[in-house]
């Protein structure tokens, strides 16, 4: 099945690559096909009215207000100007037809293409039946994947104002130290023991917590909300099990979801996101996908994989690109993210798995320390934190073969191993 132009809309542009989303992968796309020397029309289709921006500082410098937009635009508007690339900015995109190659979009314009690039990413996972949640909709409660999201955010943090985060993975976390930060009050739920449980483990997660509760953050570990009250005279209750949590604002970090619908309405094959082969193409070879929403063939894991990180989508951006200019080029990399967190900041690469071995290199109690997961006797993944100009050397250890006493001990160089 695809999806039909809509009936009584206009053409908007011409044949050319046509990008669904306006985010970092899709400038990161743009920038590379324009200085490979592609000549032909490019169109970006954006629904936020803002050009491509990188989100990791919404949690973070921009939440604190360190940061303008223009800071972490990786390239100016009049440079969108200068290379011919047209943005539309504000719309989205309603349907794909496949056969005859255009996308309908929310203004009742067209748009054809040779090559169509989705980048629609995720949106937030808020509530109704994938979280079983009520009053995920009520007056101040917030979610966070936009810039609009954060101003929003970032207007309520006044001294003693009480937030109530909901989810201890990375946006949950970040937004807790951005907060405090502010002055903030922070109250973190979350059902693990832990937070970032999933994504890094218990002895990493209770680092973590440690350093949070020297912040003054508190937790509520083992903890299921059930759901978000307003009354006129107690404001915000965030319903527990146990009882009600008061708040004056409440975060929603309870997840992602990736944007498929469009992708499954023309017809592509989809799994946790649209699955595109190791040059990122979808079922379709005239459309690629890339980003947040790309399940692609990693050929160093063997398998395919979905991730949601900075680093990825300025790698697969340019991937596309090669892709398009006829490079021969594949998604090769492991995963790489980051995180800073009051004084601590991190480095991860690799693709560790829940039952690996954990090694730490130093002490954690110290601050500065590394941590690596083996797999029968294989390095998996690797993390620097606040021990800066390694991650190269980590990267070189992924997927060797070294023995545990020689990971932790500190006397050797990284480089040797």
């Amino acid at each position: 099945m695809s999806g039909a132009v809509e009936e009584g809309s206009a053409e908007a542009s011409s044949s050319g690559t046509a990008v669904i989303g306006g985010g970092l992968a899709a400038a990161h796309l743009v920038h590379e096909l324009r200085g490979g020397g592609y000549g032909k029309p490019i169109t970006i289709v954006g629904d936020e009215p803002t050009i491509p921006y990188e989100r990791p500082p919404l949690s973070k410098e921009f939440l604190q207000g360190n940061k303008d937009i223009v800071d972490f635009q990786p390239f100016p508007e009049e440079w969108y100007a200068a290379n011919n690339i047209q943005l539309r900015l504000g719309t989205s995109a309603t349907s794909i037809d496949v056969a005859g190659k255009s996308v309908a979009l929310s203004d009742n314009m067209s748009i054809s293409y040779e090559t169509l690039v989705m980048a629609t990413g995720c949106r937030s996972r808020i509530g109704g039946r994938a979280a079983n949640m009520s009053g995920w909709d009520l007056p101040g409660v917030h979610t966070l994947r936009s810039l609009e999201d954060s101003q929003k955010l970032k207007d309520g943090f006044t001294p003693g104002k009480q937030l109530v985060v909901i989810g201890a993975g990375w946006i949950g976390m970040e937004v807790a130290a951005s907060a405090r930060a502010a002055g903030v009050e922070v109250t973190v739920l979350t059902p693990d023991e832990v937070p970032l449980l999933v994504p890094m483990g218990a002895e990493f997660g209770a680092h973590i917590a440690r350093l949070h509760l020297d912040h003054g953050v508190q937790f509520r570990f083992g903890t299921r909300v059930e759901g978000i009250t307003l009354d006129p005279e107690v404001g915000l209750q965030v319903m527990t099990q146990t009882g009600g949590v008061a708040a004056d604002l409440v975060l929603l970090a309870i997840g992602a979801v990736p944007n498929n619908e469009l992708a499954e309405r023309a017809g592509l094959q989809v799994g946790t996101g649209v699955l595109v082969d190791a040059q990122l193409r979808s079922s379709d070879p005239n459309i690629l996908a890339i980003g947040d929403i790309a399940e692609a063939f990693n050929t160093t894991l063997g398998r395919s994989l979905r991730v949601e990180h900075w680093d990825n989508a300025i790698r697969q951006g340019k991937l596309a690109a090669s892709t398009i200019l006829g490079g021969s080029e594949s998604y090769d990399w492991l995963p790489y993210f980051f995180t800073d967190q009051f004084d601590l900041g991190m480095e991860y690469v690799g693709d560790r798995a829940t039952d690996d071995e954990v090694i730490v290199r130093g002490a954690m109690a110290d601050g500065g320390f590394i941590v690596f997961w083996t797999r029968h006797g294989v390095v998996t993944a690797a993390m620097n934190v606040n021990i800066w100009d390694v991650n190269d050397a980590l990267r070189g250890v992924t997927g060797k073969k070294i023995a545990a006493e020689r990971l932790a001990d500190t006397s050797l160089d990284l480089n040797t191993l």
